[in-house]
């Protein structure tokens, strides 16, 4: 992999002449003409944007043709956060505009899943309304009404996409868990809503595990008796519903063989949207049009601190958020067909699907991207290779394996139509910016991203107008007032500062769900600087008017009165090829200094091996890393202990649990502080946590 200098401009900013070739330009060149203002460049154009709030989501709303039930009175009533109400007075319903969307392209592919469980199944847009149809009139049979809550233990296939549909249309509320997090995490999220019913599945294959979900659901249903249990056939399509529950076949009101009623439904009966055999004139979608506000539905935030908070989102919000992230920063379009790897529980999962919104198709993928090799068949290239997709969504973390391992892309797989690589969950090294360009297409926009479950979209990331700088992200959305702010709130440059958002943006949560007076809400966003968003980032402006993540603000160090941010540990200690992931932690004491430790994983061979060739190659990796630090950054970030372990504990999203693990380290009960059904390879928790209390004499 070539070495690349963060900061080195790996894509320039088109000329201002052609703007119009994006839908950004040709929207702000609108506004130019019929607001008489005049934008130099993107941040001209920016700076506009948020000191013209209500002026910038009006010119969203008429973009994008939003369609509303009732006039609202005004765009933003007031800008105090929190608190601040949008669009007051209109009644709208997300929902309603991906259907105008599918119904457009009713004979099209509009979604395409890749399911290491079932295969390949194609579903157009009339398919998709069809199961919309059937899944929401057994809803409204069973009693759901505006307002429920509908739990889905689900994976990412079409099922839950017109799911999800079908309950928002409805005014119900969304709340998906993916079935891969254990039951007691299912429920530490779920009982806080009270589902009226639970949609679930007997079980997954993940690579070349059969991974039945029984007995898990079984103990979810224990703890919620009052929610209805249907049973979606996937890993076994002859599978039948538990006592007391019913299969997907019942609650959508189809006749036939299991064929007609699994997740297995890929044959041409799927493809073109026509009914099985026996069932009659299908019920109309019914839209519930309801205020911008209303919940739509429930993220929750990781769960590794204490109890996930249930984040409310709101209809309208996340509806005008996304058209404009998907219209203007990320250029979709019904040309486009949108790859987006995630899972039910991320936030990414509800930003892929608002692709719909613009008319774009879009593939799902359930199943283990490195079987049977990094390389392989269901590697996330192969799935867009074989799909033909123009815009990916992936993890940094991913990306950053695949450079690692030296892979090549564009060359093993053709990758011609893909457009734009959109990464976030964790900042992306710059040599590993540069090889995606170098490796993948070097014609893409590459668009690093950095925002959060919370607002569900961007504090920082990208535009099709701006520069792309190694290792850094372009710029702050249109309509997002970020700034990097000091402990006395004075706007910083070149330092690193709190991620603020001082500004009011629509897809802020309305509230978390069960918070009494909103004081958790307060505490969590507003409690260190009134009436502006901190966000838990430190955040760096750069002399190009770039952005730097260098890591959550209370995992940053202070060794001697200096602050050093985790990520550019990680920035150099990623492009070490013997290194396959790394975490670093302080442990403070009375000096000042404290105890500066680093976790590698090079691999569980080589953590374990107690052979003198395997201690030797420890410590000459160990040399290596304390000389690269030295030289590369300063004597401050050479640590005090380096600790070989078999894994580095992350979430699904890959971002690293530096806070929770410590916490475990110096004596807090796992549970309480580390939900462990979010980490990926749990097991190895322990063994982490034993190693490194050794190094540190515990």
């Amino acid at each position: 992999m070539t070495t690349t200098e963060p900061g080195t401009l790996l894509t320039p900013a088109p000329d201002r002449a052609d703007w119009r070739n994006h839908r950004m330009g040709r929207f702000l060149e609108g506004i130019e003409s019929t607001r008489g203002v005049s934008f130099v460049d993107y941040e001209d154009a920016w700076a506009w944007s948020v000191e013209h709030l209500e002026e910038f989501w009006q010119e969203v709303w008429d973009e994008f043709e939003v369609i509303s039930h009732s006039p609202h009175t005004a765009v933003l009533t007031d800008r105090t956060m929190p608190g601040a109400q949008w669009f007051p007075g209109a009644t709208l319903n997300y929902a309603e505009h991906v259907f105008r969307s599918l119904r457009a392209r009713s004979g099209d592919i509009m979604v395409t899943s890749r399911s290491q469980t079932n295969g390949l199944v194609e579903w157009t847009g009339a398919r998709l309304l069809e199961e919309v149809a059937r899944i929401q009139a057994g809803l409204v049979a069973r009693g759901v009404r505006r307002g429920d809550r509908v739990g889905a233990y689900l994976p990412n296939i079409p099922e839950t996409l017109a799911a999800y549909l079908a309950t928002t249309a409805l005014g119900a509320i969304w709340c998906a868990v993916p079935p891969e997090m254990g039951p007691q995490s299912v429920l530490d999220r779920l009982t806080q809503l009270d589902p009226a019913i639970l949609l679930a599945i007997d079980g997954y294959t993940y690579g070349k595990r059969d991974l039945s979900r029984a007995d898990d659901l079984a103990r979810i249903r224990r703890f919620l008796p009052e929610a209805e249990t249907v049973l979606l056939p996937y890993l076994d399509p002859e599978a039948t519903a538990p006592e007391g529950a019913e299969t997907w076949a019942e609650f959508t009101g189809r006749t036939g063989s299991a064929a007609d009623t699994t997740a297995h439904d890929a044959g041409p009966a799927a493809a073109q949207g026509t009914e099985p055999a026996g069932v009659g004139q299908l019920p109309e979608i019914h839209v519930e049009p309801v205020p911008f506000d209303h919940p739509l539905t429930v993220l929750f935030s990781s769960g590794t601190t204490g109890r996930p908070k249930a984040i409310v989102h709101c209809h309208g919000g996340i509806l005008l958020e996304h058209l404009k992230a998907h219209g203007l920063h990320f250029g979709m379009s019904d040309a486009d067909n949108a790859f987006w790897f995630t899972t039910t529980g991320w936030m990414v999962w509800t930003m892929g699907m608002s692709s719909l919104l613009l008319g774009a198709s879009v593939v799902l993928m359930d199943g283990d991207p490195n079987y049977p090799s990094a390389d392989g068949e269901w590697s996330q290239w192969a799935a867009m290779a074989e799909t033909g997709a123009t815009y990916m969504g992936t993890g940094a973390a991913y990306l950053g394996a695949c450079a690692h391992a030296g892979l090549t892309p564009g060359k093993t797989w053709d990758l011609s139509r893909l457009r734009e690589i959109q990464c976030s969950g964790s900042p992306l090294a710059a040599d590993v910016a540069g090889w995606v360009l170098e490796e993948v297409n070097p014609d893409l926009l590459l668009a690093p991203t950095s925002g959060g479950t919370d607002i569900c979209a961007a504090f920082v990331g990208a535009s099709p107008l701006s520069p792309v700088w190694a290792g850094e992200m372009s710029c702050r959305p249109l309509g997002v007032a970020v700034a990097a702010w000091d402990p006395e709130g004075q706007t910083l440059h070149g330092e690193a500062g709190e991620l603020v958002c001082t500004e009011p943006m629509p897809s802020m949560p309305a509230f978390f769900w069960g918070d009494e007076n909103n004081e958790r809400y307060e505490e969590s966003y507003f409690g260190a600087y009134p009436g502006a968003w901190r966000h838990g980032d430190w955040l760096v402006e750069t002399e190009r008017g770039s952005w730097v993540i260098t890591g959550r603000s209370d995992a940053t160090l202070n060794r001697g009165g200096v602050r050093l941010g985790t990520a550019e540990f990680y920035a150099v200690l990623d492009a070490l090829p013997s290194v396959q992931d790394t975490m670093v932690l302080h442990f403070e004491d009375s000096s000042g200094m404290g105890k500066l430790v680093l976790l590698v994983d090079a691999g569980e061979d080589f953590a374990a091996g107690e052979a003198a060739q395997d201690a030797a190659r420890r410590e000459a990796l160990e040399k290596t890393i304390r000389t690269t630090l030295r030289s590369e950054l300063s004597p401050r970030h050479v640590p005090d202990h380096v600790v070989f372990v078999p894994s580095i504990p992350r979430n699904p999203t890959g971002k690293r649990l530096e806070i929770p693990l410590k916490r475990i380290i110096q004596g807090a009960v796992r549970g309480e502080v580390m939900d462990v059904g979010v980490v990926a390879r749990p097991e190895q928790v322990d063994d982490t946590v034993a190693r490194v209390k050794e190094a540190l004499g515990r």
